[in-house]
């Protein structure tokens, strides 16, 4: 996460940390976790009255809820215009760099602030445990969570095809009482994209679609001349053809109008491309709708029908779908974001998944789909294993497919992430290892629950 604002320098009471310099840098560090670990909207109005903070309380209340806040670990560098300190989430074992810095002048002083996630440095590694004591670890945490109405969700971990772990906790429904099971289904957010991206590798094998083909090649009226004849396939695939989001004031406006992959295009298309396509990386939700519209028009089916019959029919996926959401699914999780008085239904959920994420599944489908891709029945290995390396300009990205680490650690897969969406899915190969992870509560409770357990687990089979 970054955080950046214009400050004034003016100070409330500094933490009494001995970790801190009594300098006014280091009392304005100690004026920002205090306001900030106060979770209290006043407290950080008042910091932003005293400080002329620019940053709106609401964005700095959903950072407070993702995290509960920051546990000051130790400061990094300390000067007369700047201080840096690594500070860790205190629900999370994710690690930051907050960064407070003078940029004003005497007369006006004015200061930079910056919140940023880094790689956990090696002086604070958490020791491997063996399975049985990752497990518990585990275990403990999310029934921790779960009492802390922090989480609500279900996990699974299994090891060469077999289920180690799968446990549930929280509401499927919060207002008939209904409690979440293993059997939940729970909306998926982009971890949808790895059926698109599995439907379109399957019809380049199939020799129906081209990686270097252009947009153009299979949807001739598309709106945008240089979108149409300058995006590939492959670009869609790596995030890399500059075709930006959907999710805005437009969409908002026409949520619920927005019914096929074709009523996206309808509205978004005429926009130019974000960048030249293929110079860099720009993760792109409208790619991937674009992908699921050209699947449409060369397999002759619709997307739905198309991955039901390719990719979960083969699989035995039998609880994955993406029904609209007028349509009573039983079982199907109410998803619930964080409000004024607690966890309330999402008002505003689009009106079904797409190519481009939502849909539901359950945490037991998605083992059927880590071990289908492994056995062949979905994709070529020759195709899954360039499907899951790095193509893009850095950002982790293959095709369609998110990729991690290197060498035990190698793994790939994909998460997602909206208001009361979350989800995590992950297979490591060389472990022959798949953790999956789901909440119908706000990210990134079931993001940082997976993490949890792979920062633990054993590396090895």
């Amino acid at each position: 996460m970054i955080l950046c604002a214009a400050l004034l320098s003016l100070s409330l009471p500094a933490l009494s940390d001995p970790a801190i310099s009594e300098t006014p840098m280091g009392h304005t560090l100690s004026d920002f976790l205090v306001a900030f670990n106060s979770g209290d909207p006043a407290n950080i109005d008042v910091f932003k009255t005293v400080h002329h903070f620019g940053v709106p309380t609401d964005n700095i209340m959903g950072i407070y809820r993702a995290d509960d806040g920051l546990t000051l670990l130790k400061i990094e560098q300390a000067t007369d215009v700047s201080v840096a300190a690594l500070v860790k989430e205190k629900d999370s074992d994710g690690i930051l760099r907050l960064t407070i810095r003078e940029i004003g002048t005497a007369e006006q002083p004015k200061l930079s602030l910056l919140l940023q996630d880094i790689p956990r440095p090696p002086e604070y590694a958490i020791p491997r445990l063996t399975q049985a004591e990752a497990l518990k670890a585990l275990k403990n945490r999310a029934a921790s969570l779960a009492v802390e109405d922090k989480f609500s969700g279900a996990y699974l971990i299994a090891q060469d095809g077999k289920t180690l772990a799968a446990n549930a906790y929280g509401w499927e429904d919060r207002a008939s009482k209904v409690p979440a099971t293993t059997d939940t289904k729970f909306r998926m957010g982009s971890i949808n994209k790895l059926f698109t991206a599995v439907a379109a590798l399957q019809l380049i094998d199939a020799g129906k679609m081209k990686l270097d083909g252009k947009v153009g090649d299979y949807l001739p009226d598309y709106p945008n001349p240089e979108i149409a004849s300058k995006v590939t396939i492959r670009q869609l695939l790596t995030n890399t053809g500059g075709t930006g989001d959907f999710f805005g004031p437009e969409f908002d406006t026409n949520r619920l109008k927005l019914k096929t992959h074709s009523d996206y295009v309808a509205l978004f298309g005429a926009r130019a491309p974000l960048f030249e396509p293929g110079s860099k990386d720009g993760y792109s939700n409208y790619g991937f709708l674009l992908l699921g519209n050209i699947i449409e028009k060369v397999s002759g089916l619709s997307y739905y029908d198309y991955v039901q019959k390719r990719v979960f029919a083969p699989a035995g996926m039998t609880h994955t779908a993406s029904a609209p959401e007028d349509q009573i699914v039983p079982k199907r999780a109410i998803a619930y974001t964080r409000g004024n008085v607690g966890w309330v239904p999402v008002p505003d959920l689009p009106y079904r998944g797409t190519a481009a994420g939502g849909g539901y599944t359950t945490i037991g489908d998605m083992l059927k789909f880590a071990l289908a891709l492994d056995n062949g029945k979905l994709l070529p290995e020759r195709l899954l294993a360039d499907a899951t390396t790095l193509h893009d300009h850095g950002s982790g990205t293959g095709y369609g497919f998110s990729a991690y680490g290197a060498g035990m650690l190698q793994s790939y897969g994909h998460n997602g992430g909206a208001p009361g969406i979350n989800g995590e899915f992950r297979v490591y190969p060389a472990l022959h290892r798949v953790v999956v992870a789901f909440s119908n509560y706000d990210p990134n409770v079931a993001v940082n629950l997976a993490n949890f357990y792979t920062s633990r687990m054993p590396v090895a089979r």
